[in-house]
């Protein structure tokens, strides 16, 4: 396969040739390779969900990827053209080679109830990556070694990150002096009635 070809299939939009990287991952995943672009910092590969923990061990052992610098979750439900049928969640991985100063950024797509294979066994710092993500979005990350909330209490109730939670949340928490522990209520927020600012030197009456 030439590399002018190569670049057509994977929607590459460099204007300098294809990189090792993006090459190598189209070689051997094929069709699982969904798209491949020049973002502003670095390349931009998406992939199919079922290959990513093969492809991150790819991308280490032979491109030298060693470290995983940040894992994070992504809501499109109200992103502008983002198709109905298309995965709601985006799952964004951002990938170092300290090696060879480069930088490489992987998506993989997943709706609410799909299992994203845990990459911690690829790179260990994944581990409350991952769990931030699934306390934040609801994404399930399979075969990963602790999965709970990571930054909201453990009675918490949703995902606040996701664009249908409510700005207010559900629920409210304060210390119940009778039970001596903190509990949670439904949110009871008052109307605020706003009073008309006034600046100095102006007659008040």
């Amino acid at each position: 396969m030439t590399e002018e070809k190569l670049q057509d299939d994977i929607g590459v939009t460099q204007s300098a040739s294809v990189s090792a990287e993006v090459a190598g991952l189209r070689e051997k995943f094929g069709d699982q390779v969904l798209s491949a672009t020049a973002g502003l910092d670095c390349e931009v590969v998406v992939l199919a969900r079922e290959c990513i923990v093969e492809a991150c061990h790819y991308l280490k052992n032979a491109h030298g990827f060693e470290q995983m610098m940040d894992l994070c979750g992504v809501d499109k439900l109200a992103y502008p053209g983002h198709a109905e049928d298309a995965p709601r969640f985006e799952v964004v991985y951002n990938i170092l080679s300290v090696s060879r100063n480069k930088r490489l950024r992987l998506k993989v797509g997943a709706n609410e109830r799909d299992l994203v294979d845990s990459v911690t066994e690829v790179w260990p710092t994944a581990n409350w990556f991952e769990r931030e993500c699934f306390d934040m979005y609801g994404v399930i990350f399979n075969h990963h070694p602790d999965l709970r909330r990571l930054l909201t209490d453990y009675g918490f109730e949703g995902y606040p990150l996701r664009k249908d939670f409510p700005l207010t949340g559900r629920v409210e928490m304060f210390f119940d002096e009778s039970q001596w522990r903190c509990v949670y209520r439904p949110n009871q927020l008052e109307e605020r009635v706003l009073v008309e600012r006034t600046w100095p030197g102006v007659d008040r009456g």
